[in-house]
């Protein structure tokens, strides 16, 4: 039957004359107009001759379309509400998403008290954000290709084989921070993997300017050391450390200049022994820009002896540089994504954490773990605006990326900068 024919009689809204009781007969056209509660249908081949048929008016279907739409969306928010509710923690003080996050909630407590000196962004954090790093990079698909165990990443072998893989050139000093870490994983219950790269992603939440790092667990504990070699030295070539990243988990170059945003909150004890807790910048405690400000200003002295593998020569007395920050720093390849990290703190937040992301779950398929960010604390607020440290300008910088300009930054007031060490706890 067409659209615009109708299925039983119906009445006009006109108010008909008293005593009639107009009808259209079954078939005939209706007005758009045309609307009544009941209906009397003449038509003797449907078998409803005289049989009024109760039909609803436009106010009466579209009330009934909304009933049926509030009824849904009820449905779908108990649906939703039923997903994300949250469960108890033992503790009868913390709530969250999964009940495998709970446990990290203790180990939180302690660590922030026992381990980062009350929540400071001091030499533990740094150290401890090292060991992520170290721990997770030690896996080599190209090696494993070879039939031998390329490493199982993210997998706390570091710790767990520590008289192995502390003897690796590349780990030297990390014996330091994992004896600490050790008594932590013994009294909680989490495995050792999960607690090197839960311990880094909250120390860094005690930085001022970091983003909020992602947490996963239900890693399972390494049963063989990393193979030696898997973990890129400072006086690597460009070639090597990209070509390193890029076997461990397919970084890009782009990923690489991202994660060394770590070296803004880091410290060197062991590349001049004689000046331990050397920082790579001015502002070590703050998460902040001036990393890759500062290693692309020109270099005219060392801060300790001088003539260490790996290290050259940095523009601020008690300053360190890497060989390694250093050429990244001007390698076509990376010059200008180091470059746009200059004073652009929203850009090194979100960047440090998509690569850190990546990083901390080498060797295990995400869709295997429990994402537990919600228990890493919100940091804060960043405390520095980027800057040339005092004494030095645009004049210093050595220009690397041959596609945009060095920006325009103030310079602070006062005297030469002279970095202060960063003190051991």
């Amino acid at each position: 039957m067409p659209d615009n024919l109708c299925a039983c009689c119906v009445v006009s809204q006109e108010r008909p004359s008293l005593g009639t009781r107009p009808v259209v007969r079954a078939g005939d056209r209706c007005p758009l107009a045309v609307a009544s509660s009941r209906c009397r249908n003449s038509d003797t081949q449907n078998g409803m001759k005289g049989k009024p048929r109760a039909i609803l008016s436009p106010r009466a279907m579209a009330f009934k379309v909304l009933a049926s739409l509030v009824a849904v969306l009820a449905a779908l928010q108990a649906t939703n509400g039923a997903i994300t509710r949250r469960v108890t923690c033992p503790d009868g003080v913390n709530t969250a998403s999964n009940a495998a996050c709970c446990a990290l909630f203790p180990v939180l407590d302690d660590i922030q008290k026992n381990l980062f000196d009350g929540g400071e962004c001091g030499e533990e954090v740094h150290e401890s954000l090292r060991l992520t790093f170290h721990d997770a990079i030690g896996i080599s698909p190209a090696i494993t290709a070879t039939g031998k165990f390329g490493g199982g990443g993210a997998d706390g072998s570091i710790a767990i084989f520590d008289d192995i893989e502390t003897n690796f050139h590349a780990n030297n000093g990390v014996d330091e921070i994992i004896g600490e870490q050790k008594p932590f994983i013994a009294r909680h219950n989490i495995t050792t993997a999960d607690f090197i790269q839960f311990a880094g992603a909250i120390g860094v939440s005690n930085c001022p300017g970091a983003p909020r790092l992602d947490v996963f667990v239900g890693r399972k504990d390494a049963t063989q050391p990393a193979p030696d070699k898997t973990v890129p030295e400072p006086f690597d070539t460009v070639d090597s450390i990209l070509a390193r990243f890029a076997d461990a988990g397919g970084f890009s170059p782009e990923e690489v200049v991202a994660l060394l945003a770590s070296h803004t909150v880091a410290a060197a004890d062991h590349v001049d022994p004689s000046i331990p807790g050397t920082p790579f910048d001015s502002t070590p405690e703050l998460f902040d820009t001036q990393f890759f400000i500062e290693t692309q200003l020109r270099g005219t002295l060392f801060p300790g002896t001088g003539g260490n593998q790996g290290e050259v020569e940095s523009p601020l007395h008690g300053e360190l540089r890497l060989q390694s920050d250093s050429e990244l720093a001007r390698d076509s390849r990376t010059a200008c994504e180091w470059q746009s990290f200059v004073n652009n703190q929203a850009k090194l937040q979100s960047a440090f954490k998509a690569a850190f992301r990546k990083m901390t779950i080498l060797g295990h398929a995400e869709s295997d773990l429990v994402d537990c960010s919600e228990v890493v604390p919100t940091p804060p607020a960043p405390a520095s605006d980027a800057h040339f440290p005092a004494g030095f300008s645009n004049s210093d910088v050595e220009q690397a990326c041959a596609s945009t300009p060095f920006p325009t930054l103030s310079t602070d007031p006062g005297p030469v900068t002279s970095v202060a060490p960063v003190p051991p706890s």
